[in-house]
């Protein structure tokens, strides 16, 4: 977080809500929202037909709310990446205006697609042409080591850490319990775990990386994702009024299933040791959006960007009318209308540049 103004932006999520005043922002459908929504929320994955996709893949702060809510967001850490990066002016009130031309054009066709990817371009077909080409071996062998026919994570202090006295067994007994659920039970035999590093805002928080059995030690196994779920940043300051999730797992999961064309695999809400958690197959950080991973390439990052706008706009159609939202023709409406443009920027530049004061005040203070 002390490295640049984005990456505070990207921990300080609660932040963000506690300081914005929803009276400026624009009318707008209620929607399924992310929650924290910004530029490095996107990513790929194998989903649970074990295709390639890519789709907003973090629902931790995942709330019934505003549409606007979801944009401003986005478009603040657009600015503040922007400026990370060295972008001009121009550069940026360009990416703005070519991510809600892209969101507001995929409302008004009023039907939830998904990104191919023989037509994707940039940084997300490459990541999903790297996905694809990774073999479970070579993705293992990132992670692992072989220790006399037999594999252990690696224990590097920046992706994991040794487990602490007792949870050992309280996995082991979670996975026993979860795998006389599954179709294949044997695939959830433990064979190693660590405490998973990950994320910015949910530094802290319990987090596990899972190695089990799957299809075979040592080259067949899978890596597992367990991870505590607290409650949507978003909600601990605007009471807004929510379907009635009976646990937060279940409306992370919920959402998610919902909001993208197809979820990762084995993507699961858990109740263990008193908490909430959601389980799915480990996805690494690699496979998100980096924003430094641009170089000086506009035109990329400006076909990506409305890309994005898409993939948002996409996500509001598939879950419109469930549980509160609005209906498909009400964000058909509203991509048409394109009034809101101008008040919703304003509002995500005030966003970034309090976000900036925040972050030089942050570094101030160490």
């Amino acid at each position: 977080m002390r490295q640049d103004a984005f990456g505070f932006l990207r921990g300080t999520c609660h932040l963000f809500y506690e300081d914005l005043d929803p009276g400026l922002l624009p009318e707008a459908p209620l929607v399924w929202c992310c929650g924290d929504l910004h530029l490095q929320n996107f990513g790929t994955y194998r989903g649970d037909n074990r295709l390639t996709y890519f789709d907003v893949n973090d629902f931790d702060e995942a709330c019934l709310a505003p549409a606007a809510w979801d944009l401003v967001r986005f478009l603040a850490s657009l600015l503040v990446g922007g400026k990370v990066l060295g972008m001009s002016g121009k550069v940026t009130r360009r990416l703005e205006t070519t991510f809600l031309d892209g969101y507001a054009s995929a409302l008004c066709e009023g039907k939830a697609l998904w990104v191919e990817r023989a037509t994707a371009s940039g940084q997300i077909r490459a990541l999903l042409s790297r996905l694809k080409r990774r073999t479970q071996k070579k993705f293992l062998a990132s992670r692992t080591t072989l220790v006399k026919g037999r594999r252990q994570l690696l224990i590097d202090g920046k992706r994991a850490l040794s487990l602490l006295p007792g949870e050992r067994e309280m996995l082991t007994a979670f996975l026993k319990t979860f795998a006389r659920k599954q179709r294949n039970p044997d695939r959830f035999q433990l064979v190693d775990a660590a405490r998973r590093i990950a994320g910015a805002g949910s530094l802290g928080l319990a987090r596990y990386a899972l190695l089990v059995e799957g299809k075979g030690s040592p080259h067949g196994n899978f890596l597992l994702d367990l991870k505590v779920e607290t409650g949507s940043a978003v909600l601990r300051t605007h009471h807004l009024p929510q379907p009635p999730w009976p646990t937060q797992a279940e409306r992370v999961v919920g959402m998610q299933k919902q909001i993208q064309a197809i979820s990762p695999a084995l993507l699961t809400p858990i109740h263990l040791d008193g908490r909430e958690w959601v389980l799915r197959e480990l996805m690494p950080t690699d496979d998100r959006m980096d924003i430094h991973k641009w170089d000086d390439d506009v035109a990329g990052f400006v076909e990506t960007v409305r890309t994005l706008g898409q993939v948002v706009a996409w996500g509001n159609l598939r879950s419109a009318g469930r549980r509160g939202a609005g209906l498909p023709d009400d964000l058909v409406r509203f991509g048409q209308s394109r009034d809101w443009a101008t008040p919703l920027l304003q509002a995500a530049r005030d966003a970034a540049r309090r976000t900036e004061d925040q972050w030089r005040e942050f570094v101030a203070s160490f």
